[in-house]
């Protein structure tokens, strides 16, 4: 393996370190902050302590900014890959600021947003960082398999980190919304996000199997994926 192999091994390595034990941290105090509420709704005195509530959304904030940055390490090494590839910064600078200046924005973006307390201010920051995820993973070099996107590692996951900044955006209605409207949304929406993080182990497995090497490009990338066959190199002359 090449060092640009190595690092194109650092977003599988932050999602299984990182990330996905969060996920189970968060999904273990949702459950616990559920069942306290039913408990306490019941009349009965619940042996959950009261912490699991905040334990659940500030560790549910630390999975959103981990999740939104690691879509961002995914996306950062095969754009950066294609640029030094074609030679963009020679070719097309104003494209490469622009994808610099993107990247920045979106960080930006995600920062203020957390910072927001206003309901408009938190809409206008949560559609910029998610406008910013979804322009950059349709730069070129970014392996999406949109033929196939039902069930493509690039789809599922950007559909997971949006619906984390949505879930980020209205944590503070679901606080204020005595009808639990809110609730039941965030409730709907993370239900569906932990499945598609499900689909993220699967198809981010397939994806290592896929995508070649960087010094075996050149020959697969000369295979027809179609019908799945590959060029038949010629034998070498014995000497």
């Amino acid at each position: 393996m090449q060092i640009a192999d190595f690092l194109g091994l650092l977003h599988p390595v932050v999602a299984v370190i990182f990330v996905f034990p969060l996920i189970g941290i968060v999904v273990n105090f949702a459950w616990q902050t559920r069942q306290r509420r039913l408990q306490t709704l019941a009349g009965a005195k619940s042996k959950i302590p009261p912490v699991v509530g905040s334990e659940h959304r500030k560790i549910g904030e630390w999975l959103t900014g981990a999740i939104v940055g690691l879509v961002l390490l995914g996306l950062v090494y095969p754009i950066g890959k294609n640029i030094l590839k074609k030679q963009l910064w020679t070719t097309a600078p104003f494209q490469v600021v622009f994808i610099v200046l993107l990247f920045a924005a979106t960080t930006a973006s995600l920062v203020l947003l957390y910072q927001a307390r206003e309901k408009k201010w938190r809409g206008i920051f949560a559609t910029l960082t998610g406008m910013g995820l979804v322009i950059l993973g349709c730069q070129d070099g970014v392996y999406r398999l949109t033929n196939q996107w039902y069930w493509s590692h690039y789809y599922i996951g950007m559909t997971a980190a949006l619906l984390m900044i949505f879930s980020l955006a209205i944590v503070q209605d679901i606080y204020q919304d005595k009808s639990n409207r809110w609730r039941t949304i965030h409730t709907i929406l993370n239900c569906i996000a932990l499945l598609l993080f499900v689909g993220q182990g699967l198809t981010g497995t397939r994806d290592l199997l896929e995508i070649p090497l960087s010094w075996q490009e050149p020959y697969i990338y000369t295979c027809d994926f179609a019908n799945k066959t590959c060029p038949t190199p010629n034998p070498q002359t014995p000497k």
